[in-house]
C-alpha cells in the first residue's frame, strides 16, 4: 500500500541556521525523504543561510554528510542524493547585521513568483532581528515564517516575541512548529475520535475514568545544559508538547477539519483548564531531578551547575472545567533518564458498574485506549475476554492491536518523520498542525502560576536513573486510588 503522492507547489525555502543541529538532524533529512518520494517539484530550491562564510559547494558537502548520518538507508541511492543536493544553495548572512542580506535578496529575486518560506532554525533572540531585516530588504511580503520553540519562557516574554513577529508577518503567515503534532499517531487521534461513531459517544466524563499523558525519555539533557537549566521540564515539555496532546484529546469536534476551526477548539480547552496556583501546586504537582548512579552522571553534572533547583521530571494532575470533562482528571508526566523512551496517551475507561461473573472468574479490568507516539507508533485497546480453554470462565485482559504495520498488512511501512510532514504543510499553506498566537499565550497563562509556586517549593525530589521518576509522582495517583501505567519500551 502506498500513499497518494501530491507534489508541493514550486517554492524557495530559506533555512536560517542551516549549519546547525536542527537543520542537520531533521530539516535536511526530512526534505530529502520528501524529494525521494516525489513531493518536491522540479526547480524548487532550498537555501541555507548562516554566518559561516562558506560556499554553496561546501554547504552541499555538509548536507551530504548529514544525510549519511541521519538518513543512512536513503543515502544509498546516488541518483536521489545528487538530485537533492542540486536543489541546495547557500548565502552567508549576518542575522544581526547588514552583511549578506543583499546577496540573499538577489538570489530570491531570481524567482519571486513562487511560494517563499523562511524557516528560523535559530534561538528566539534572533526572531525579531531577522524579521526586521527581512522587511527592510523587501523579502517579507507574501512570505511565510516558521519559528521553533522556545516561544518565550513565560507569558510576558511570549507576548514580546509574538509582537516582534507580528510587526512584520500577519498571523495567517506564521507557523509555530510543534513536532509532536506532526506525528502520525497524533493525527490518527483525531481520525479515531471524529471518523468513528463508536468512540465519540463514550468520550466524556460519564464513561472515561481518567487520562494519562506520558512523555518519558531514557537519555539525559545531553549538550543542552545551559538552555535546559533555564527551562526545566515544565517549560521544555509541558507548556507545549504535553498541553498540545491534552488539547487534541479533550477538544470538542470542530465544525470542519480546517486550521482555525481545529485551533479554536484547542484554545477552548486551554482556557477551561482548572488553575493550579499557590498551595494547590504542592498538592497537584510533583517535581524531580535525576541523580548519579553507577556510571551515569547526575543532572548537576550534565547541566554543569551546582545546587540547581531545576526539575528534570514533572508530573501534574489537572481537570477541564467543561460539561464533557467535569470530574475526569488528566495526569501528565515527563522526565529525563527514565526507564525507557516512551510517549503515549492512555484513555482509561470506567469499569462496568456490575459484574455478572463469579469471583473465581477473576477481576474485570478497565478498557484502556492507548495512542502510542513512540517508539512504535500505533494504537491498542485493551479488552476483557475469556481465556481460551476448558475449565470454566476465566477473564483476562487482551490487547486489540491497531498498530499501523499490522493493521495495514505492511511489513516495511515507514512513517514519515514529523518534520517531513510539517515543512510540506507550510509550503502548502496548511496551518492545522501549527500553534496560533492565542494558543501559545493561553498555555503560558496557565503554566505561569505553577512556575511561580515552584520558586517557593522545596528542591526537586531526587530519583534514580532508569526508574519511573520520584516517589512524589506516585502520590498524585495513589491519593486518588489510581496507578500510573508502566514505563516500558
Amino acid at each position: 500500500m502506498s500513499a497518494r503522492i501530491i507534489p508541493a507547489p514550486l517554492f524557495d525555502l530559506v533555512i536560517f541556521g542551516a549549519t546547525g543541529d536542527l537543520s542537520r538532524r531533521k530539516l535536511l533529512p526530512g526534505l530529502f525523504q520528501r524529494d525521494r518520494d516525489g513531493q518536491l517539484p522540479e526547480g524548487a530550491r532550498i537555501l541555507g543561510a548562516a554566518r559561516s562564510k562558506i560556499g554553496a559547494e561546501a554547504f552541499r558537502e555538509q548536507a551530504a554528510a548529514a544525510l549519511a548520518e541521519f538518513a543512512p538507508e536513503s543515502v544509498q541511492e546516488p541518483e536521489a542524493l545528487a538530485r537533492f543536493l542540486r536543489r541546495l544553495d547557500y548565502c552567508p548572512v549576518d542575522v544581526t547585521g547588514e552583511a549578506g542580506w543583499s546577496g540573499l535578496a538577489a538570489t530570491l529575486a531570481e524567482h519571486d513568483d513562487r511560494v517563499r518560506v523562511f524557516y528560523l532554525a535559530v534561538g528566539p533572540g534572533f526572531f525579531g532581528p531577522i524579521c526586521e531585516r527581512l522587511a527592510a530588504n523587501g523579502l517579507a511580503e507574501g512570505a511565510r515564517l516558521v519559528v521553533e520553540k522556545p516561544l518565550g519562557h513565560d507569558l510576558a516574554s511570549a507576548r514580546d516575541l509574538n509582537n516582534q513577529i507580528a510587526r512584520v508577518f500577519d498571523e495567517s503567515r506564521v507557523y509555530r512548529i510543534d513536532h509532536y503534532l506532526g506525528k502520525e499517531t497524533v493525527q490518527n487521534l483525531m481520525a479515531l475520535r471524529f471518523a468513528n461513531a463508536m468512540f465519540e459517544p463514550l468520550w466524556n466524563a460519564r464513561h472515561i475514568d481518567h487520562v494519562q499523558i506520558t512523555v518519558a525519555e531514557s537519555g539525559g539533557i545531553g549538550g543542552r545544559g545551559e538552555y535546559y537549566d533555564r527551562a526545566g521540564a515544565m517549560r521544555d515539555m509541558v507548556q507545549n508538547h504535553l498541553l498540545q496532546l491534552l488539547c487534541l484529546t479533550a477538544m470538542e469536534p470542530p465544525a470542519r477539519f480546517e486550521p482555525d476551526a481545529v485551533r479554536d477548539e484547542k484554545l477552548k480547552v486551554l482556557r477551561a483548564l482548572a488553575p493550579i496556583e499557590g498551595r494547590e501546586a504542592m498538592k497537584f504537582t510533583a517535581r524531580g531531578q535525576y541523580r548519579s548512579r553507577d556510571a551515569i552522571s547526575s543532572y548537576w553534572e550534565d547541566a554543569g551547575v551546582r545546587d540547581s533547583h531545576t526539575e528534570s521530571f514533572v508530573a501534574l494532575k489537572t481537570s477541564i472545567d467543561t460539561w464533557r470533562w467535569s470530574g475526569t482528571p488528566f495526569y501528565l508526566r515527563t522526565g529525563k533518564r527514565l526507564r525507557a523512551r516512551m510517549s503515549e496517551i492512555a484513555v482509561v475507561f470506567k469499569e462496568p458498574p456490575h459484574s455478572i461473573f463469579p469471583p473465581e472468574a477473576g477481576m474485570i479490568g478497565s478498557n484502556v485506549l492507548v495512542i502510542r507516539l513512540q517508539p512504535d507508533e500505533g494504537v491498542t485497546l485493551s479488552m476483557t475476554v475469556k481465556e481460551p480453554g476448558p475449565g470454566g470462565m476465566r477473564l483476562i485482559s487482551a490487547p486489540l492491536d491497531m498498530t499501523f504495520a499490522g493493521a495495514l498488512g505492511v511489513t516495511d511501512l515507514r512513517l514519515p518523520d514529523a518534520y517531513e510532514r510539517l515543512v510540506l504543510d507550510v509550503i502548502r499553506g496548511d496551518q492545522t498542525l501549527f500553534m496560533r498566537r492565542d494558543e501559545v499565550e493561553a498555555a503560558w497563562a496557565w503554566i505561569d502560576p505553577i512556575l511561580a509556586a515552584s520558586q517557593a517549593a522545596p528542591r526537586p525530589a531526587p530519583y534514580d536513573p532508569g526508574s519511573a521518576g520520584p516517589e512524589d509522582a506516585l502520590r498524585l495517583m495513589h491519593q486518588d486510588g489510581r496507578r500510573w501505567r508502566e514505563i516500558e519500551a
